[in-house]
């Protein structure tokens, strides 16, 4: 499975935070999350920061 970080994001790093092995923060000051897929043992982490994201602007595909 695959995370993204989708427009709207705020920068508040908490995704990094919570799972630095999918998500890092830009240039830009917004996160992103690695493009491919999400190996099993860091689903569950990934998944934490798509939760905790105060904008939600984190998804699965």
């Amino acid at each position: 499975m695959k995370f993204v970080v989708n427009e709207g994001c705020i920068g508040c790093g908490m995704c990094e935070a919570t799972c630095p092995e999918v998500f890092s923060m830009t240039d830009e000051g917004v996160a992103k999350a690695i493009e491919t897929d999400v190996p099993a043992e860091l689903e569950a982490s990934a998944e934490e920061a798509l939760e905790g994201c105060p904008v939600g602007v984190i998804e699965k595909l």
